[in-house]
């Protein structure tokens, strides 16, 4: 009598080295082009939002989007990523000075007003990436909308903030510490880890979020 045993299923394939060395050599070079790109300031945003629309094409599709198409797309985010980098700006500052005043002794409050400051630079950190995740999903424009959709996927899932925080506090103490010329690699790697951390946590409330 033979026994019918379930069948199996088949172990998926492991990925091939080469395709993991393209794929960390692709998100290297998108790492240098935002960066240089964000060189002006001025052009930070919509830099940024760019690069994380093709990423999110990458992710979604696994290709690149083509060049004229990106080109057009950070032509149109010029002015409203403009804005978008002007706030960003202001909010670091305030945080900076802030933090710079605390530990001079200018301002009361010691330890404890340090470290809510610094609870605060990171919770601000995790909203600007979801954001930039928002808006990529969004084909890099609709600063406003992404900046509602985030709130919302915080308000649903907190833990998304938690995740995009610490992919944020992650790559700047990475950039602290490795050589300076070596930080633009790492532009594409956090835009990566946000989205797929975000991805991850927030699942279907990311992409369920209405506009």
């Amino acid at each position: 009598m033979t026994a019918n045993w379930p069948e199996q299923p088949a172990p998926e394939a492991r990925p091939d080295w080469r395709d993991t060395l393209r794929n960390g050599a692709d998100l290297a070079l998108l790492g240098i082009v935002t960066t240089l790109a964000a060189v002006p300031l001025v052009t930070a945003g919509a830099a940024v939002g760019t690069a994380s629309a093709a990423l999110h094409h990458w992710i979604e599709t696994g290709s690149w989007p083509g060049a004229r198409a990106a080109l057009r797309g950070f032509g149109r985010t010029l002015l409203p990523g403009a804005g978008a980098t002007a706030v960003a700006g202001v909010v670091a500052g305030v945080l900076a000075l802030n933090l710079l005043a605390l530990g001079r002794g200018a301002v009361p409050g010691g330890p404890v007003l340090v470290a809510v400051t610094v609870a605060l630079a990171v919770a601000a950190g995790g909203f600007a990436g979801l954001t930039v995740v928002r808006l990529g999903r969004q084909g890099g424009q609709g600063w406003r909308r992404a900046v509602r959709g985030a709130a919302r996927v915080a308000a649903a899932r907190p833990v998304a903030l938690l995740a995009s925080a610490g992919t944020v506090t992650l790559a700047a103490v990475l950039c602290a510490l490795v050589l300076p010329v070596l930080t633009p690699l790492l532009v594409g790697y956090t835009l990566f880890g946000l989205h797929t951390a975000t991805r991850r946590v927030a699942g279907s409330t990311l992409s369920g979020t209405p506009e």
